[in-house]
């Protein structure tokens, strides 16, 4: 990995940023910087703005951990600058993570692997709002954000098409919408760890279904036939192959358990998942009898550069 030989190596744990996902990176950042802590690392918190560069110049640590979500921490951007500063970080590296942060893209190589996707279209915000442009239900969605920020469901009966807020996009995902089951899979290296079955009482997984309290519970393993769980794991890791991910991902899947095999679809992989100890990528790794800390020390241990 390149760590100096330093006893307790000195690790920047990246939070917070300029995403729409800030108040979620500072909660995983937080509880990572503890939890590598309790493992005895020495850590310094870096909340990640315009001045990262400087910062982590001036700290001079042997590896960073990012905890940062959505745009520019998980898109390749503060990729890019670590392998600049040659210093090793954790996740995956800056072709991968660009790739999963975009959701066509992804499909794209999803398709390519042969792995079943939702058919959708990219199609400018205007046109979204004015006209349906695909037969409903269908879901709007922006292409390079994750967390559920930002979705619109059109159902079956609705009047019209979508009334987007203004901080959406310009180009936004339309897909066809999927009844059904939320599952999920957290590949760890070269490991899928389980299926968990995600339920809310909304019907779907949206950002207060994942972030507030009792927005959602979770089912792991997933009460599933067996042909679907081993799907979803060979899918997951196929997928995280795929994009060339390292580390930790987790990939996302709706399941129609009317049409069986059939129905399963991935809809997008995470590269830089919820990192709480109640999140979903640690809830599987506690379900493996692999602690918080464990899991976070494994990552630091996992960093490199040329990711």
């Amino acid at each position: 990995m390149g760590m100096s030989s330093r006893t307790n190596p000195k690790v920047a744990v990246l939070m917070g940023g300029p995403s729409a996902e800030r108040e979620v990176s500072l909660s995983s950042g937080r509880e990572c910087a503890a939890a590598l802590v309790g493992e005895d690392f020495e850590v310094v918190e870096l909340d990640a703005g315009p001045d990262l560069c400087a910062r982590l110049a001036n700290i001079k640590p042997d590896v960073v951990f990012n905890a940062l979500h959505g745009r520019w921490g998980e898109d390749g951007c503060v990729q890019g600058l670590l392998e600049w500063m040659r210093i090793p970080y954790t996740h995956s590296g800056v072709l991968a993570s660009a790739l999963a942060m975009d959701k066509q893209r992804s499909k794209d190589v999803y398709q390519a692997e042969g792995l079943p996707v939702v058919p959708s279209v990219i199609v400018p915000r205007l046109e979204v709002i004015e006209a349906h442009v695909m037969e409903p239900p269908y879901v709007a969605k922006p292409n390079n954000e994750g967390s559920s920020v930002g979705i619109y469901i059109v159902h079956e009966n609705a009047n019209g098409p979508p009334q987007l807020s203004e901080d959406m996009p310009d180009q936004i995902m339309v897909e066809k919408y999927v009844a059904g089951r939320e599952l999920t899979v957290t590949v760890m290296g070269d490991r899928a760890l389980t299926v968990t079955e995600i339920m809310t009482d909304g019907g779907w997984y949206d950002y207060d279904a994942k972030y507030k309290p009792g927005g959602s519970w979770h089912v792991l393993p997933a009460d599933v036939p067996p042909d679907i769980f081993d799907r979803c794991m060979d899918y997951a890791l196929r997928a995280h192959v795929a994009l060339g991910c390292r580390g930790v991902s987790r990939t996302d899947f709706r399941w129609d358990d009317g049409m069986g095999a059939d129905g399963l679809f991935l809809l997008e992989t995470n590269t830089q998942p919820g990192m709480t100890p109640t999140s979903l990528a640690p809830e599987q790794a506690a379900h493996l009898d692999m602690t918080f800390g464990q899991l976070c020390a494994w990552m630091v241990e996992d960093a490199s550069c040329d990711r």
